[in-house]
């Protein structure tokens, strides 16, 4: 299965023009700052820690104006997955001018709230979004930091279909393709800045 383009950046949006770096060097620039940590959170698991990527100002406005750059114009509002896609998420809502909605784990959120049990590659979890969080027929952009086993993503997805919204892109900083997690995904458009 291959790698879903999503549409081409704006063009009236000269921040995302002037930030725009050739293909191939903001994924080189992704690899460059990623570290691996053994048995993290726990034994046999690799961890892909993208903290490296946070501290280095230049990386991450590279990869905020990376995203942002896919989906300017094409998007309502920005859904993050805790934690780290908050981080990205946030940053790429704050870029675009639109709204920034968190998707937590379970008991983090007051109020009425959908939750969506799912499966991760080292045990299950539960995630939870605010039932008035998005309105029917906004246009949602995805944001996390990896796809693994794809549960996660997945789950969020549910999350903003049903709340009557449309899941128009997914966008991760790393894909761990050998894991499969794309296929959870299904026909939703998911790009991967750097897949390994």
């Amino acid at each position: 299965m291959g790698q879903q383009r999503p549409p081409e950046p704006a063009a009236s949006d000269p921040q995302v023009e002037a930030l725009t770096m050739p293909e191939g060097s903001v994924t080189e620039l992704v690899l460059s700052r990623i570290r691996d940590i053994p048995d993290f959170p726990q034994p046999g698991v690799l961890f892909k820690d993208f903290t490296p990527l946070l501290a280095d100002g230049e990386a991450f406005a590279a990869v905020v104006h990376d995203v942002a750059g896919r989906y300017a114009g094409q998007v309502d509002v920005v859904v993050g997955i805790e934690a780290r896609g908050f981080i990205i998420g946030a940053a790429v809502a704050h870029h675009l001018d639109i709204g920034f909605v968190p998707v937590r784990k379970s008991g983090k959120l007051p109020g009425p709230s959908l939750r969506e049990e799912y499966t991760l590659e080292y045990g299950s979890a539960v995630l939870e979004m605010h039932e008035s969080a998005l309105q029917p027929g906004q246009r949602v952009l995805v944001v996390d930091d990896v796809l693994a086993t794809g549960g996660t993503v997945a789950a969020t997805c549910l999350l903003v279909e049903r709340a009557g919204a449309t899941v128009t892109g997914i966008d991760v900083v790393l894909e761990l393709t050998f894991l499969g997690g794309r296929e959870k995904v299904g026909d939703r458009p998911l790009y991967a800045i750097a897949p390994l």
